[in-house]
């Protein structure tokens, strides 16, 4: 049995894509969510010259027995996947998601999404961030929310994000996209199952929360809403929303195999690698503009945006896994 250590800085959308691909590798993980603590945490991940202390400064204490192999997602588990690699002469593999920017050679394989433009004999290229969204996971999205059958259909899904660099997100973009919804309940009925993340300004969530309370649908912001209803919505959805500040989002939305629009008004120009994998969707046909037409039948979409058991092939195959 191969064992394997999850590495990340317990960010939702790190922890997220290191999970899945383990997943992906049909591995059962031990989770370190790292804080490094100082000095350590002053510097670049990639410059401990003594990673034993280094590691012994991890809550939990990453020790011996080293595994298998290693997957850390984002920069701070990049510096620990090297000590890692170090302290067990190599025997530990490591693999390392999104570009840790700096020392790329020193990683066994980089799983990096194809908007970051790296490459590399190590790197292995995805389109848009990992997750674990198939058939079986929206069966048991729908298995886990069954009250969202009777809601009425179409069943429109927003996810709703926040500001990054080029998105306004504020009063005018959420006024837009409220009026957008507006139109399309006017001419198609249905519900919204819509749900906000922890980057959604309070003021606007309350704004979304008493504009979404005049139409059929669930709504979620906060743990004080009951249990998170993610996969339920994606599960049940018939048309999914959403804003593009989140690259793993867009990815997600684009696996369930439902029409999904994007709220991205003209003369809002998001830059560098975000623009990049909108741009990617936009001409493949897996995302659309919300003041755009959908595909008129399953058979005008491509195929699920689902690169798990893809870039796990091939991981497998450059580790010697097979």
């Amino acid at each position: 049995m191969t064992t394997c250590w999850v590495i990340t800085d317990g960010a939702a959308g790190n922890r997220n894509q290191a999970l899945a691909l383990a997943h992906g590798l049909g591995l059962a993980p031990q989770v370190f969510d790292i804080r490094l603590s100082a000095p350590w945490s002053w510097l670049s991940p990639f410059s401990a010259r003594d990673p034993r202390r280094m590691l012994a400064t991890v809550p939990d204490g990453l020790a011996p027995p080293w595994p298998d192999l290693a997957i850390g997602c984002g920069r701070a588990a990049a510096g620990v996947l090297i000590g890692l690699r170090r302290l067990s002469a190599g025997r530990t593999r490591v693999v390392q998601i999104l570009d840790p920017r700096w020392r790329r050679a020193s990683f066994d394989a980089l799983v990096v999404p194809e908007h970051d433009e790296v490459t590399g004999d190590n790197v292995i290229v995805s389109t848009g961030g990992l997750h674990r969204i198939d058939d079986d996971w929206l069966d048991d999205g729908r298995r886990r929310f069954p009250a969202f059958a009777a809601l009425p259909s179409p069943r429109t899904a927003v996810l709703i994000g926040g500001a990054v660099r080029g998105l306004p997100f504020d009063a005018g973009y959420v006024d837009g996209l409220l009026d957008a919804l507006e139109r399309d309940h006017s001419r198609d009925g249905g519900s919204f199952l819509v749900t906000c993340s922890r980057r959604t300004p309070p003021a606007l969530a309350q704004r979304l929360r008493q504009a979404f309370g005049t139409w059929p649908g669930v709504f979620w912001a906060s743990g004080h809403d009951g249990l998170n209803p993610y996969a339920g919505l994606l599960g049940w959805a018939d048309r999914i929303v959403v804003t593009p500040d989140s690259s793993n989002l867009v990815a997600e939305a684009c696996a369930v195999g439902v029409p999904v629009q994007v709220h991205l008004p003209a003369g809002i120009a998001l830059p560098g690698k975000r623009r990049r994998l909108l741009d990617r969707l936009l001409g493949t046909g897996h995302l659309s503009l919300l003041d755009h037409a959908l595909p008129g039948t399953a058979a005008d979409r491509p195929a699920p945006l689902r690169e798990l058991p893809r870039i796990g092939a091939r991981l497998r195959s450059r580790l010697g896994m097979e």
